[in-house]
C-alpha cells in the first residue's frame, strides 16, 4: 500500500481544525501526550471559537507551521470542550515565497534565504514533496554542501514525514498513543518495517504481542510456516515463559511444543516441528537466542547468569581476609560488643559474625525469629571495632567513602536495615546508579565504592539484578547476603539465593534457633511449622497474637470489614493494617477488597472529600497506595507503599494537568493523569508485593477459590509479614491444602550447575560429555517433542 494510498483512506467529512500554535499547555517528552491551544483558521465544526484546545499524542508543534488536526470534540467535565486528535498533518507552503520562507526558518539550522531560493528555483513549487520522495534530488542544487542537503532532508522527514507515517499506522489499527511509540522507535522507517515484517514489532515495541503482529502479518500475506512468523512466535514464547514463570531457559522440547501450539492456534494450518527447529537455530546464529546443549536462553539471561558466576568467582578468590585478625582479638571484641549491646550471641550467630568478617563472601539464611537482624547489627558493629573506623558517615570525606554499604531490593527493606543498624541503607538500584529508562548512569568500568557490603532480602533478587550488582563490585570487597530461602522466589527470572545455597561454593551459615518463639510468638511457631509442610492441629485455636476465623468465600468481604473496623476501634491505622491476597479478581480478590477497605479506612460519606477518578478507581487524599513499577529517577520502586497527601485539579497548577502527590516515607512523588497507572490502592495487596515488608497486623484470607495460587511458600511468605497480630480467615481445608502443596512450578536455571562446575575441574569434562547433545540444525530434529506424551496429540495443546 502506498503512502499516498494511506492518505486517501480518510473521508473529507472528518471533523477537523486547521490552525497555528498559540501556547503549549502540557507536553510529555516520553509518550508525546500534548495539550495545546491553537488559533483556528478553518474548521468544519459548528459553533467554533477563534481558539481551541487540542489534546493527543504528537511532537512539539511549531509556530512556523500550520496544522490540520482530525478528531472529535469531547466535553471535559471541568474544562469544557476539547478537541481530541486522532491524526494530523502539516499544511505545506503553497507558493514559492512561502516555501523559501519555510526552508529558511529556524527549523532548518544553517539554511539561509539564498540556499532556500536556489532550491525553489531548481525544484519549483513542489520542492518539498520532491525532496521527501527522492532525497538525492538535492545533489542537483549548485554548490549545496552534502551536510546541508542532509540537514534539509532530515528536518523535512521529522516535520513533514511524520504525518504520513501516523496516518499509515492508523490504517493498520494503531491508536495515536501506540502509533507514536512505534514512530519513536522506527522514525521514518516505521511503515516500511511494518509492511515488510510486522513481526519485528514483537521484539521492539512494548505493548505489542504476537497476536497483534500475526493479524498484521495475515493482512499482508504472511501465513503458516513463514520464517518471520515462526521466529516471532519463538521469541514471544521464550520471553513470556521466562518473565511469567521465572525461568532462565526453556528446554528445546518444551519450546517446540509451545511455539507449535501458538502458531496453530492463530492460523488453522499445521506447522512442522522441523520448520520451528530451523528458525530456532537461525535465531541462535543471529544472537537473538542462545543455545547450550538442549537449553534455549534469551541472551540477556544467558550472559547475566554466566557473568554472575564470573563475578562470584572473582570475589571468592580473595585470600586476604582469613587471617587478618587473631582469633583472640576477635573473641575479645565480640565479648565487649555483647556487653555493650546487652546481648549474648548463640554459637551459630557467633559463627555467622566470624565468617562474615573473615571470608570474602557469606550466605546467611534463616526463617523469622532466628536473629538475622541481630547478626547484621553485630557484623556492622564488630567490623567498625576491628578496623578502627567510625560508624558515623558524616566523618568521611568524599575521597574516602564510607566503607560499609547496606542494600536491599526494595525501599521498605532498606528502611528496615537502617532502623536496625542505624546506618544508611539504599535500594540496589540506587546503589548501582540506575536511572530509569536510561539504564545505569555508570558505565561498565565504574565500580561501587566500599569495602563491606550487606545485601538483605536476597530471595527477592533476580538474575538480571544480581549480575548488575556483582559486576559493579570492586576487586577488594567482602559481601554478606542475607535471606530466607523458604520465601517466594524473585518476581523476575531466576532463583539466585536458592541456587547459591544449593551450589555449596559460598560459605554458609543457617540460623535455626528461634528466639522470638521464646518470647511467646505463636506466629513464628506457625511459620516454621508451615515451612516444614505441617499445619498444627490447633491452627483454629485462638492465640494472643493470632486467630483463625472460619468463613466461606462469599463471606470474606463481610469478615474482613468487621475485623478491620474492630482494629480501627482499638486505635490501629491504615498503615498498621495490611490485607494480603494471592489473586486480583473475584469477590475475595485484591480489587474488590481494596474498594471495600477504602470506604472503611478513608471513606467519603458526605461526598465532600477531594478525589480524582482514574478508570474505575477513585483516589482520595489519605489513600494508601502501592507503586507498581520502578522509577529510580524519582527514588520510588515497585512495591513501595505510600500515602496520597495532595490532589490538584488542572486549574490549580501551571501544567494544567490533574495531579496526585504521594509521600513514600518522606519522599514525595508527583503523578500526572497519564502516570496514574503506576499506582494502585494498597489496603489489600498481593503477597508477592508484600515481600521485604513487615506490618503490625496482617489479615490473610485463604479460600478454595484461590486454589490455583495456593502454595506452601506463598502462605509462608504471607504469614512472616506479620509483626504483632495475624488474622487468618476462610476455609481450613484450603489452608491445609496450600501448605501441603509445594511449588510445582520449578524454575529452570543453570546458576547452581555453573557455580559447581566453575568451582571444580568439571567445566571441560561437562563440555566434552555434552558435545553430542549440543543443539544444532543437524540434531535438533532428533529431539522428540512428545517424549513421555505418547497418548497426547499436539492438537491437545490448542
Amino acid at each position: 500500500m502506498s503512502r499516498q494510498g494511506h492518505m486517501d483512506l480518510f473521508s473529507e467529512d472528518e471533523r477537523y481544525i486547521k490552525g497555528r500554535h498559540i501556547v503549549t499547555i502540557f507536553h510529555n517528552e516520553q509518550n508525546l501526550y500534548s495539550v495545546v491551544r491553537i488559533r483556528v483558521d478553518e474548521t468544519n465544526l459548528q459553533d467554533s471559537d477563534k481558539e481551541a484546545v487540542i489534546t493527543g499524542y504528537f511532537p512539539r508543534i511549531h509556530e512556523e507551521e500550520t496544522y490540520v488536526f482530525y478528531g472529535d470534540v469531547k466535553e471535559h467535565p471541568k474544562f469544557g470542550p476539547q478537541f481530541h486528535v486522532q491524526h494530523f498533518k502539516k499544511v505545506m507552503p503553497q507558493t514559492k515565497e512561502g516555501i523559501i520562507n519555510y526552508l529558511s526558518s529556524e527549523l532548518f539550522k544553517g539554511i539561509g534565504a539564498k540556499t532556500a531560493e536556489k532550491i525553489v528555483s531548481e525544484l519549483g513549487e513542489n520542492a518539498i514533496s520532491k525532496i521527501l520522495e527522492q532525497p538525492s534530488i538535492l545533489d542537483s542544487i549548485p554548490k549545496l554542501a552534502p551536510e546541508k542537503a542532509k540537514t534539509i532532508y532530515d528536518t523535512l522527514v521529522e516535520h513533514q514525514g511524520l504525518e504520513q507515517i501516523m496516518v499509515g499506522l492508523n490504517t493498520y489499527g494503531f491508536g495515536p498513543q501506540l502509533s507514536m511509540k512505534i514512530y519513536q522507535v522506527y522514525k521514518e522507517n516505521a511503515l516500511e518495517i511494518i509492511e515488510k515484517n510486522p513481526y519485528q514489532l514483537v521484539e521492539d515495541i512494548e505493548g505489542i504481542g504476537f497476536g497483534r503482529a500475526d493479524e498484521l502479518g495475515s493482512k499482508i500475506g504472511i501465513h503458516g510456516s513463514h520464517p518471520d512468523r515462526i521466529k516471532a512466535g519463538v521469541l514471544y514464547v521464550t520471553e513470556q515463559q521466562c518473565i511469567q514463570d521465572g525461568h532462565v531457559y526453556l528446554e528445546a522440547r518444551d519450546l517446540l511444543q509451545k511455539v507449535k501450539a501458538l502458531l496453530e492456534e492463530n492460523q488453522s494450518v499445521e506447522i512442522p516441528f522441523d520448520a520451528i527447529s530451523n528458525e530456532i537455530v537461525q535465531l541462535n546464529e543471529e544472537s537473538k537466542l542462545m543455545i547450550e546443549e538442549q537449553r534455549i536462553y534469551l541472551p540477556s539471561l544467558y550472559f547475566s547468569e554466566k557473568g554472575l558466576v564470573t563475578s562470584i568467582q572473582r570475589i571468592l578468590a580473595q585470600d586476604e581476609y582469613e587471617d587478618q585478625f587473631p582469633q583472640s582479638e576477635f573473641l575479645l571484641a565480640l565479648g565487649e560488643l555483647e556487653e555493650r549491646l546487652g546481648v549474648q550471641y548463640a554459637p551459630s550467630q557467633k559463627e555467622a559474625i566470624s565468617q562474615a568478617l573473615m571470608s570474602p563472601m557469606l550466605l546467611l539464611t534463616g526463617g523469622p525469629g532466628t536473629g538475622k537482624t541481630t547478626v547484621i547489627k553485630g557484623i556492622v558493629e564488630l567490623y567498625a571495632e576491628l578496623h578502627g573506623c567510625s560508624l558515623d558517615p558524616s566523618q568521611y570525606k568524599k575521597e574516602e567513602p564510607f566503607p560499609i554499604l547496606l542494600a536491599a531490593p526494595t525501599g521498605r527493606a532498606a528502611k528496615r536495615m537502617t532502623e536496625s543498624t542505624g546506618l544508611p541503607a539504599v535500594t540496589i538500584h540506587r546503589l548501582l546508579g540506575w536511572n530509569g529508562q536510561e539504564g545505569f548512569q555508570a558505565d561498565d568500568e565504574k565500580e561501587i565504592e566500599g569495602k563491606f557490603l550487606i545485601i538483605d532480602e536476597m530471595s527477592m533478587v533476580d538474575t538480571w539484578l544480581a549480575h548488575q550488582l556483582f559486576k559493579a563490585l570492586p576487586e577488594h570487597i567482602q559481601v554478606v547476603m542475607v535471606g530466607d530461602e523458604d520465601q517466594l522466589p524473585s518476581v523476575g527470572p531466576g532463583q539466585v539465593l536458592k541456587d547459591l545455597l544449593a551450589s555449596k561454593v559460598i560459605p554458609t551459615v543457617r540460623l535455626t534457633d528461634i528466639y522470638r518463639q521464646a518470647e511467646g510468638s505463636s506466629i513464628i511457631e506457625l511459620a516454621h511449622e508451615i515451612k516444614n509442610g505441617h499445619v498444627p492441629a490447633d491452627v483454629r485455636k485462638q492465640q494472643p497474637d493470632r486467630s483463625f476465623i472460619a468463613c466461606s468465600s462469599g463471606q470474606i468481604t463481610q469478615v474482613v470489614e468487621k475485623v478491620v473496623q474492630n482494629a480501627v476501634t482499638k486505635g490501629f491505622t491504615a498503615k498498621d493494617i495490611q490485607v494480603l491476597a494471592p489473586m486480583y479478581r473475584g469477590p475475595a480478590g485484591i480489587d474488590s477488597l481494596n474498594a471495600l477497605l477504602q470506604e472503611i479506612l478513608n471513606g467519603d460519606e458526605k461526598g465532600t472529600r477531594k478525589e480524582l477518578s482514574y478508570g474505575n478507581v477513585k483516589f482520595r487524599i489519605g489513600d494508601k497506595v502501592l507503586q507498581l513499577v520502578n522509577q529510580p529517577e524519582k527514588n520510588v520502586f515497585n512495591g513501595d507503599i505510600g500515602e496520597i497527601i495532595s490532589i490538584f485539579t488542572s486549574k490549580e497548577n501551571v501544567e494544567k494537568q490533574e495531579m496526585i502527590i504521594v509521600s513514600y516515607e518522606g519522599t514525595e512523588v508527583t503523578y500526572t493523569k497519564q502516570e496514574m497507572n503506576q499506582i494502585t490502592h494498597a489496603y489489600c495487596c498481593s503477597i508477592h508485593k508484600s515481600q521485604g515488608s513487615e506490618f503490625p497486623i496482617v489479615i490473610l484470607p485463604v479460600v478454595k477459590s484461590y486454589y490455583r495460587m495456593l502454595r506452601r511458600n506463598l502462605l509462608y511468605t504471607a504469614i512472616t509479614r506479620s509483626k504483632k497480630f495475624l488474622i487468618l480467615l476462610g476455609e481450613e481445608d484450603a489452608f491445609r491444602m496450600g501448605v501441603e502443596r509445594e511449588d510445582d512450578q520449578k524454575r529452570r536455571t543453570t546458576l547452581c550447575r555453573r557455580l559447581k562446575a566453575a568451582d571444580t575441574d568439571e567445566v571441560q569434562s561437562a563440555v566434552k560429555s555434552d558435545e553430542s547433545q549440543t543443539l544444532t540444525e543437524a540434531n535438533i530434529h532428533q529431539i522428540n517433542p512428545m517424549i513421555g506424551m505418547e497418548d497426547i496429540s499436539p492438537y491437545d495443546f490448542l
